[in-house]
């Protein structure tokens, strides 16, 4: 019996997985590019100048380590959510669910809704997808501290980020990116009148950070406090209709 083709085949899916695991986000490229020359020229150096082998091979262990843990944070895998989209929020980042509760939300909103939060740690993927299907209407930058973004209070007083979403089922939801004691940049790539879709990036936040989502009221939590979440993958929410 001839295996070639599945052989073939399972060759092309190995592939293709190793290429989205590789794959840089585009807000990486000059930080890796930079940081791989330092390193190269503090390598060369301590190679011919330390006595061989412990010191020099001590520093390129600690620089490959260095550098990894920067290759990881800057990954962009390449996801397709392949579930029902009606009235359902996605989770806009990997990490873990820090607050599931009632509050009131002034800036887009305009009043109650379910917020939904999820912290990510240095070691996640930071790059935010939009959380539902719709037109994006409102975008802000808010100046701010840059209080560990665990904390309840850094998604009111850091520097934070505010998108505004009709969502084609006609709720109002809105994403705020919050910059950590780690993170010192906020991207946001949203701009008023784009269309919002759960496989595009809406921002891009630097190591260590949380995404805020507000929903309306009514809206069924699909996650408790303390779920790990995928961004543009796990579906976190499902909203009422709009008319309900």
């Amino acid at each position: 019996m001839n295996n070639a083709p599945q052989h073939n085949e399972h060759r092309l899916q190995l592939r293709q997985r190793l290429r989205q695991r590789g794959k840089i986000h585009r807000e990486g490229t000059n930080i890796l590019l930079v940081l791989a020359a330092m390193l190269l020229s503090v390598n060369a150096v301590v190679w011919l100048f330390l006595p061989p082998w412990i010191l020099p091979g001590l520093c390129s262990a600690v620089s490959l380590v260095c550098y990894g843990f920067v290759f990881n944070f800057f990954r962009c895998p390449n996801r397709k959510y392949r579930g029902e989209l009606k009235d359902m929020v996605i989770s806009s980042v990997d990490g873990r669910v820090v607050a599931v509760e009632e509050v009131d939300e002034p800036e887009y909103i305009k009043g109650r809704a379910l917020q939904l939060s999820v912290f990510m740690s240095p070691l996640n993927v930071h790059a935010n997808w939009y959380p539902v299907e719709g037109r994006v209407e409102y975008v802000r930058h808010h100046r701010g501290r840059f209080l560990s973004a665990y904390l309840p209070k850094s998604s009111t007083e850091n520097e934070r980020s505010t998108i505004g979403i009709v969502c084609d089922g006609g709720q109002h939801i809105t994403a705020r990116q919050i910059a950590g004691a780690m993170a010192r940049r906020i991207v946001t790539y949203a701009r008023k009148g784009d269309r919002a879709s759960v496989v595009d990036h809406l921002g891009f936040i630097k190591f260590g950070s949380r995404v805020d989502l507000f929903l309306p009221i009514g809206t069924e939590p699909l996650v408790a406090i303390g779920d790990r979440v995928s961004g543009g993958l796990t579906p976190v929410a499902k909203m009422p209709p709009a008319d309900g």
